[in-house]
């Protein structure tokens, strides 16, 4: 391939028009291509991509009649301007550094995947995972063009707020090209999709989690537990039973929790961080104690004793959901909420995720009440962009061993679509006993995960406290939730220095050494930051000869 004369470029910071189209270089790597039947362009932010910040870049324009060529260092874009929408006669990329072609259309049969919404009840060895940024074809195209914008006016509270996009035959798309240079397209990946941003440190230690009606004083002697033990924590998980029955609730359930300003003083004492679960699907039922102020605020009459139906597309509902239903626990001493989802897929605007919306307001509420913390929620994934609200919830899965075996492929995989911070049910979910050498394993893997957070169903055999199993189970648990404290340095110093560089701190072996082919074929191992391999023991020990292996590929 001919190298190209960089003498002859100059440096572009303005989009480029060309009729019915207009392209933006983003970088030597990244494109935006926009085609309008009317000729009118898209400027507002969407849900998915929330910056196009411009870096000026060195290329060079060439136009002849209805011809017009782009080219950068690294990309050739040409383009015919005859008044259809973008399609393989009129639109090519040229990558060069793999000297791949693209065009509008193009199949991708190399690409190695992202992550998907939730694990929520999936037999794992099926789930089949959607294409992601990282591709051996060495491209990546993204549509934006039915995602929601953000809009002005800003709401009272501060906050843009969301609607669909300008109507009319409209394109928005994204091209990136990165040849096997991974790192780098990563890297400018974060232009448009955001960067990971570091999470407070506490989250990197326990997080002691189960589906179980406590009371404050279990809660408070499960924690005595753990002080005896020697064991740390740092995060106690209070599953929906904090509030009153049914699935969405914003009351304390008194019977379990007298005095919920004294218990939370009482674990901030102890230097414990609080998140609660939170369904918000089903509105304010009449019993909440905020359903008065709810009415108020929304101009109903609290006499009528109808529920308040819940909707994350009015700004009006939503500035109250805030304001009576979540900022009293935290000023009492909620840290950030668990988003358990339970709002579909659809809602009163078109294309719009209320997973996803939910995850942003929940995330730029904190940072407008909270300016002088990073901000914290725990959420499912709720699509590209997701990577900028961490931590993430992956669901209820089936306690067994080939769901522990995906685990190591799927965190690792998430790093292709910039979401690092998944957090598994360590033990794995339902139904039921796990196996004391199940959970060991799930242990000693978690140790190397992005979150070490145990978790199960509300079970009376589903036990989570190490001391409750026999040995030699018990000490090897117990050695693990100490070695990960050993670990927080190294994990804190490789998730500060990613949120500049787009990796993750669980990435695939491909990330590291994109021109070896054994690296694309070792889905049971992970970097975890960039000078450890982890390879974790995933099957159970032989029947007859007790030994358990696995397969170890070290570049």
């Amino acid at each position: 391939m001919l190298e190209k004369n960089h003498s002859e470029f100059e440096t572009i910071d303005v989009p480029i028009d060309a009729g019915n189209a207009r392209f933006t270089i983003l970088s030597s790597r990244l494109l935006r291509l926009e085609w309008s039947a009317s000729e009118t362009f898209e400027d507002r932010s969407t849900l998915v991509v929330k910056e196009r910040e411009v870096s000026p870049t060195h290329a060079r324009i060439t136009r002849r009649e209805e011809r017009l060529v782009i080219e950068t260092e690294h990309l050739t874009l040409t383009y015919i301007s005859n008044g259809e929408p973008f399609n393989q006669k009129n639109l090519t990329v040229q990558i060069q550094d793999n000297e791949a072609e693209w065009h509008p259309g193009k199949a991708d049969p190399s690409n190695l995947k992202g992550t998907i919404r939730t694990l929520d009840s999936t037999r794992c060895p099926d789930v089949k995972l959607p294409d992601g940024i990282i591709s051996r074809s060495g491209w990546f195209h993204y549509d934006d063009s039915k995602t929601p914008v953000r809009t002005e006016p800003a709401t009272k509270d501060g906050g843009k707020w969301v609607s669909p996009p300008e109507g009319g035959d409209r394109l928005d798309w994204y091209f990136l090209g990165y040849g096997l240079d991974f790192k780098a397209g990563l890297r400018e990946a974060t232009r448009i999709f955001g960067k990971q941003p570091l999470p407070p440190r506490y989250v990197l230690g326990y997080w002691w989690s189960r589906y179980w009606t406590y009371t404050d004083q279990e809660v408070e002697g499960l924690l005595d537990a753990f002080d005896h033990k020697d064991i740390p924590i740092d995060v106690m998980v209070i599953d929906m039973d904090w509030h009153l029955e049914g699935w969405t609730g914003y009351t304390w359930d008194k019977r379990l929790f007298p005095d919920p300003e004294l218990f939370l003083k009482d674990l901030k004492e102890r230097g414990i961080k609080v998140t609660l679960n939170l369904h918000p699907a089903d509105g304010v039922d009449p019993k909440e104690t905020a359903f008065g102020d709810m009415s108020l605020e929304l101009g109903r009459d609290p006499e009528n004793k109808e529920t308040i139906p819940f909707d994350c597309t009015d700004a009006g509902f939503m500035s109250a959901y805030f304001k009576h239903l979540h900022h009293p626990h935290e000023d009492m001493g909620i840290d950030f909420w668990w988003m358990d989802w339970q709002q579909g897929t659809d809602s009163e605007v078109e294309n719009l995720d209320p997973l996803t919306w939910l995850n942003i307001l929940h995330w730029e509420d904190r940072e407008r009440r909270f300016p002088d913390e990073r901000p914290l929620i725990f959420s499912r994934f709720g699509g590209l962009g997701s990577g900028r609200y961490p931590i993430g919830f992956s669901g209820d899965t089936f306690i067994r061993w080939d769901t522990l075996e995906f685990i190591p492929y799927f965190t690792a995989t998430a790093a292709n679509v910039l979401y690092g911070y998944w957090s598994h049910d360590v033990g794995g979910h339902m139904f039921g006993e796990v196996p004391p050498e199940m959970y060991t394993r799930w242990l000693q893997l978690g140790c190397y995960l992005p979150i070490l957070r145990t978790h199960t169903s509300k079970h009376d055999e589903a036990e989570r406290r190490f001391w409750q199993f026999p040995e030699p189970f018990t000490d090897i648990m117990q050695e693990r939730l100490r070695y990960r404290y050993e670990l927080v340095p190294y994990i804190y110093t490789e998730n500060h220095a990613n949120e500049e560089t787009g990796l993750s701190l669980c990435r695939p072996m491909y990330h590291e050494h994109p021109q070896t082919d054994a690296a694309y074929h070792q889905p049971q191992q992970f970097y975890f930051g960039s000078s450890i391999i982890v390879a974790p023991i995933t099957l159970p020990r032989h029947r007859l000869t007790s030994d358990a292996r696995q397969s170890v590929w070290l570049p």
